[in-house]
């Protein structure tokens, strides 16, 4: 049975999913309890960078241990959802700055998304050997006007990946987060559970967090819609939705399931972290947005 390149890419998109919750469930370090019951290990202000390394590895000492102290040491001087938001600016800030440019570069692939659907569209059904080619070399034409690199994207996911694993172990390790509470929620307790006991807080704090995924997951496509109806109304024709959009759109509203699901799954303290990500997510986009159409106004006024 041949399945539809539309299958394919969910079916890729899962066991990525899939490998990495069970990536980061089988590197966080457990503790058996005297009960026989496993917890994750927690990364106490008494713990020394050596002592992570020599009982661990150099993923926990060299990543997630400084961001559990950090968190260690803010929680008690501003809160959990203050110590988290300031980590999370912080990483996300480095990293933005040392790839602002294949950054910048990701967006812009997205945005350019019309246009590379109107070349898939102007080659449908060719397949010959020279039909190949013009697409190819249209394609690679369009890179080139955008200065846009197809592979900055991957580069951005292979940096960004370990650096989320690392936070999230530091969210779940950090004691001081661990034995702390949010608005009378306790942040051991999964939303799940607090919501089957009629604690509605925790529902609220779900709803919270999906609708800060739901804005982060669909702005870009958002911004890429509001490029190709823009193009449509300059070339004066209707804007189409290509089948890749439709792919890319249905790939988002399954990862956004697959996020909610987890997220009843795991601790409190998760789903702060998470809202948070997804706020400075949102935040990143248009500062983005603001740089691309900064650096695309310099380059109409240089050309007139």
């Amino acid at each position: 049975m041949k399945l539809k390149a539309s299958t394919k890419k969910i079916l890729a998109l899962s066991l990525l999913v899939v490998c990495a919750v069970t990536l980061v469930g089988c590197t966080t370090p457990m503790v058996t309890n005297a009960d026989g019951t496993k917890t994750v290990k927690l990364i106490e202000a008494a713990t020394t960078f050596k002592d992570t390394l020599s009982s661990e590895d150099w993923f926990s000492a060299i990543l997630v241990w400084p961001m559990a102290q950090v968190l260690n040491y803010l929680e008690p001087r501003m809160g959990v959802a203050a110590a988290i938001a300031i980590l999370t600016l912080v990483v996300n800030g480095v990293l933005m700055l040392a790839t602002l440019k294949q950054t910048v570069a990701s967006q812009q692939m997205q945005l350019l998304q019309p246009e590379m659907d109107h070349i898939q569209r102007k080659y449908e059904g060719k397949t010959d050997d020279a039909s190949k080619m013009k697409q190819a070399n249209e394609m690679q034409a369009l890179y080139k006007k955008y200065n846009v690199n197809p592979f900055s994207m991957i580069f951005i996911t292979l940096l960004q990946f370990p650096i989320i694993i690392a936070m999230y172990q530091a969210v779940q390790r950090a004691s001081a987060i661990k034995t702390s509470t949010f608005l009378g929620m306790s942040l051991e307790t999964t939303p799940w559970q607090g919501i089957s006991h009629f604690q509605w807080g925790y529902l609220i704090l779900f709803i919270v967090m999906g609708v800060c995924q739901y804005f982060s997951m669909m702005i870009p496509m958002m911004l890429a819609k509001k490029k190709a109806e823009a193009d449509a109304e300059k070339h004066h024709r209707k804007p189409e939705e290509s089948k890749t959009s439709s792919q890319n759109k249905m790939m988002q509203y399954y990862m956004m399931a697959m996020i909610m699901v987890f997220g009843l799954m795991w601790p409190t303290a998760m789903s702060i972290y998470w809202t948070i990500y997804s706020l400075v997510n949102i935040a990143k986009t248009l500062l983005i947005q603001k740089i691309i159409e900064k650096d695309a106004a310099k380059k109409e006024g240089a050309v007139e």
